[in-house]
């Protein structure tokens, strides 16, 4: 549910690791192939794995996301003396219009996160999920059992205008990063969408002095709001030779690709130039 990058391949304690995730990675394409389906499939995998991966003929793909990163900052303000002057005024010109209209945010997390409050996010869920090219994909008894599980590692940012939720996000409260998934909304506000997201994320992510707050793929709107990209990775097996052969070839240009405007984009951050000097 979460694109988390981390371990694909587990090896239990005392085991010679080498060997087991190199066995595992051949048993996979053995369960692929004798179920006769046409490919098998390791999402968000961490380095490592992909290089076992790729050794037993998997194919490597890279992707980007965003992440921002705690630099030790103790303040928002800390955070934005870190980026340039022009970019410093027009994040703090973006988060005074996005709150106007008398909109107020409130964090919900642990025993803060009603049903009540479920619901409501449900609804912009919902939203956001059945407009063009969307598919909701969960259920609202989903909410309400993560909310019975793990509650106190589940932070809701709520937009209220008007004395009720229009707006809201949900994050994942992991031991040093919060993880963003859905937004959605029942009213449409400027820059709201960006406050919710991903400023109010950076203000938790320094008041609970969290390293990363990882937003997700897509979107390089992040870079301005003070993401930066990094690149993920994943292995593919694709059994049939013909087709396997083909999606190496794309995936050999994608990487390619990849850097390229992973490195472009760096150029292009809302840092201050002086600071990595």
């Amino acid at each position: 549910f979460t694109p988390v990058t981390g371990p694909r391949l587990l090896v239990s304690k005392g085991q010679d690791a080498g060997a087991v995730k190199a066995g595992l990675a051949e048993g996979l394409k053995l369960v692929t192939d004798k179920l006769g389906v046409s490919s098998a499939h390791v999402t968000f995998a961490n380095e490592p794995d992909v290089a076992t991966l790729e050794a037993a003929g998997f194919l490597h793909r890279t992707d980007q996301q965003f992440h921002f990163f705690n630099e030790g900052f103790s303040t928002y303000d800390d955070f934005l003396a870190t980026l340039a002057s022009r970019k410093r005024k027009a994040m703090k010109k973006e988060r005074r219009e996005a709150l106007a209209d008398g909109i107020s945010i409130d964090w919900l997390t642990g025993k803060d996160i009603t049903e009540s409050a479920w619901d409501d996010f449900f609804a912009f869920y919902m939203d956001t999920g059945g407009r063009k090219w969307g598919r909701p994909y969960l259920n609202r008894q989903f909410f309400s059992l993560i909310g019975e599980r793990m509650a106190d590692d589940i932070l809701l940012v709520m937009a209220k205008r008007n004395g009720r939720y229009i707006a809201g996000a949900i994050n994942f409260i992991g031991s040093d990063a919060l993880y963003g998934r859905n937004w959605g909304c029942i009213e449409d506000h400027p820059f709201l969408h960006f406050e919710v997201c991903y400023h109010q994320a950076i203000d938790f992510a320094i008041e609970r002095k969290l390293k990363v707050v990882e937003a997700g793929a897509q979107g390089e709107h992040k870079l301005a709001r003070g993401y930066r990209p990094v690149t993920t990775h994943s292995a593919h097996y694709i059994s049939h030779p013909g087709l396997r052969n083909a999606v190496a070839d794309y995936l050999r240009r994608e990487r390619r690709e990849v850097q390229r405007m992973g490195e472009y984009l760096e150029e292009h951050t809302p840092f201050r130039k002086d600071l990595g000097e």
